[in-house]
């Protein structure tokens, strides 16, 4: 590191310690101004409301601040591994600390995530350490070889390098306490404008350090593991968890929020990284975008031009499961063959297995330490535990039901006859009544677009005709969609026959033709799948019509969770954490302990003016709701975010 380094470590440290000089600043001016308008009041006045109002300055004032910088470390759901367990990461872990000249962590806990973070447990914003503790997510050891993994684990070490400047780990845990500390000031807080604003001092003044730590950090790790291996794990880590972003969106997301969780979520995940091998290429060759305004990585580029300012260097691309093992001792060469591509159905063939002698695994049965962890990172909650072939099966045709109910409620509206299946909607298209009610959902479509609608929604209630009847199942994989198809394998051509009922002169011979071939045109839905609305974000303290009420925002509608008295905030927030963790029924019906407001029945939103702005929601039946925030509210992460785009959509679309 440059000589100036130490120095910006130290002003580092100092514009840390400013966060308490500026809350002690804040509390004295407004005191001082408090008192300053006591002065005028004549004496007796004065010393009677003195006291009262100092009091009372001080307490809401400071207990706004403390819970401004009080910073609440959420600890990871992971499975701990111990030495004896794992010697052999041990090794690697004990390893990396003495190239970086810190001391091993406490404790090595293997997560989900596709990251590697050493935590610690600090206390006054950083300024005081403890306990620390090393996050390796379990995809990276399925899919890093072991060179890779030490180099990863080496720069997360070095970030508390001496080397780096007496004040280097002070300035890191301080720039991580407030990263998390910033987010999670409440607007309505108010010693968070203040706090906000010294904020964006402090992260100028740390920036030129942290720039050049996290530089150091990585010199540390290739003169410990390689450049070779430092500069594939750079690449390595931001591929692999725009990977595991594709796997939970496309494969464990739609099982999740239809109420099935498959029996082996992390080999799924093993099953996509060796199937999407040209994917992850693409993924590597991408430059990632920060993580947030707190990300105190540099460019990409500028890291691996540090480190390999040749361009010779070579970049080797990740190692797909079955090519290279997170077991041998050597680090695998950048000229590694491409792996070969897995194909078939999720379900049909068992995870791709690791090369090398099982006795010099890292970890040894990583399979079973994957299943340990699904119990603890992705716990049932009520959802039912089945293979991945049933799961994806399941999922698909509930997000289909749930696409399907909302275009027919559209359709019955705007037709005033009840739609609910397949068959009445090719009455209506052999009616020639189905255009016009397409086209008064969407007045301002041109014709061929309206077209084009129908034909989809045909197709969509033909496919969930055939799979109720059983007349067809999903074929899924791990490189592609899914698609339906016909129960042996073949083909159904839904898509011609959608056209072909789309016209009415051939509608009626589409459904003769489908009867014939066993579709049951009026087949109820599944009711297999106890599906979840997606929780979006939660509001802890508001009052609903008057009454005190705990509030999470769902992709369907509202749900209201009677509040708690004043005073057990933190326990409400952790009770509506709960609630959104066990997933909210997309059915939901509104009882004694709960009350759900679906979107489709609200009818308009009303911004209400006013020093505390508050809400109000018109219901479809005639009824109402009134929103309003309490003087205490509060807010799960994201949640208010969540509520301004939910009027948003509401005073749009309706």
């Amino acid at each position: 590191m440059s000589r100036n380094t130490p120095s910006g470590a130290a002003r580092s440290a100092v514009a840390l310690a400013g966060f308490f000089a500026v809350a002690g600043l804040q509390l004295a001016v407004v005191l001082l101004i408090l008192w300053a308008v006591l002065s005028v009041l004549p004496s007796a006045v004065a010393l009677r409301a003195g006291a009262p109002l100092s009091i009372a300055t001080v307490g809401a004032l400071g207990y706004a601040t403390w819970r401004a910088l009080h910073t609440r470390r959420r600890t990871p759901a992971g499975v701990a591994v111990t030495r004896e367990q794992a010697p052999r990461l041990w090794e690697l872990v004990d390893g990396a600390a003495a190239a970086a000249g810190v001391t091993p962590p406490d404790g090595v806990t293997v997560v989900a995530d596709a990251t590697a973070v050493l935590g610690e447990h600090t206390r006054m914003l950083g300024l005081l350490g403890g306990r620390r503790d090393l996050y390796l997510g379990l995809p990276l050891l399925q899919a890093l070889p072991p060179g890779r993994l030490r180099a990863v684990v080496a720069h997360e070490l070095a970030h508390g390098s001496p080397g780096l400047g007496r004040w280097a780990p002070l300035a890191y845990r301080g720039r991580i306490a407030v990263g998390r500390m910033v987010p999670r000031i409440s607007r309505r807080d108010p010693a968070g404008v203040v706090l906000r604003a010294y904020a964006g001092f402090y992260r100028r003044i740390d920036a030129p350090f942290s720039r050049a730590q996290e530089l150091a950090a990585d010199r540390i790790a290739a003169e410990h593991a390689g450049v070779a291996d430092t500069v594939a794990a750079l690449r390595d880590l931001p591929a692999l968890a725009g990977m595991q972003r594709l796997f939970h969106a496309e494969y464990v997301g739609p099982g999740w929020q239809a109420g099935y969780v498959p029996d082996d979520v992390f080999g799924g995940l093993l099953r996509v990284l060796a199937a999407r091998s040209t994917e992850m290429t693409m993924l590597r060759a991408t430059a990632p975008e920060p993580s947030g305004p707190w990300d105190t990585h540099p460019p990409l580029t500028e890291r691996v031009a540090a480190l390999a300012p040749s361009p010779s260097t070579p970049a080797a691309p990740v190692s797909a499961p079955g090519q290279a093992s997170v077991s041998g001792s050597a680090p695998s060469s950048p000229e590694d063959p491409p792996a070969p591509e897995a194909t078939g159905e999720p379900g049909g063939d068992e995870p791709p297995e690791k090369a090398g002698d099982p006795d010099e695994e890292l970890v040894p049965d990583l399979p079973a330490l994957g299943r340990a962890l699904q119990a603890v990172a992705f716990p049932p909650r009520g959802r039912s535990v089945v293979s991945w072939d049933e799961c994806l099966s399941v999922a698909r045709t509930t997000e289909m039901e749930r696409e399907a109910e909302a275009a027919l409620a559209a359709i019955s509206r705007a037709s005033d006859a009840p739609v609910p299946d397949a068959a009445h909607l090719l009455t209506l298209v052999a009616d020639g009544r189905l255009r016009a009610a397409a086209g008064a959902v969407f007045p301002d479509a041109p014709p061929e677009e309206i077209t084009a609608r129908i034909v989809d929604l045909l197709g969509l209630m033909l496919a969930l005709a055939a799979l109720r009847s059983g007349v067809a199942r999903w074929r899924h994989s791990w490189t592609g969609a899914a698609e339906v198809i016909a129960v042996d394998g073949t083909n159904l051509n839904l898509a011609e026959l959608a056209a072909a009922a789309a016209d009415p002169e051939t509608t009626e011979a589409v459904r003769a033709y489908l009867t014939e071939a066993g579709v049951d045109l009026a087949a109820p839905p599944d009711e297999r799948a106890a599906a979840r609305a997606r929780v979006l974000g939660g509001l802890v303290n508001l009052s609903a019509d008057g009454a005190r009420t705990d509030l999470l925002v769902t992709d369907l509608g509202l749900l209201l969770v009677p509040g708690l008295p004043r005073g057990r905030g933190a326990e409400a927030k952790r009770r509506l954490t709960r609630i959104a963790a066990d997933g909210v029924p997309a059915a939901a019906e509104t009882s004694a302990e709960r009350r759900f407001v679906p979107f489709a029945d609200v009818a308009g939103v009303t911004v209400l003016p006013g020093r505390r702005k508050g809400w109000m929601l018109g219901l479809r039946d005639g009824g109402g709701l009134t929103l309003k925030p309490s003087l205490d509210a509060d807010e799960l992460p994201g949640g208010w975010a969540a509520w301004d785009e939910a009027v948003t959509f509401l005073a749009r679309t309706r």
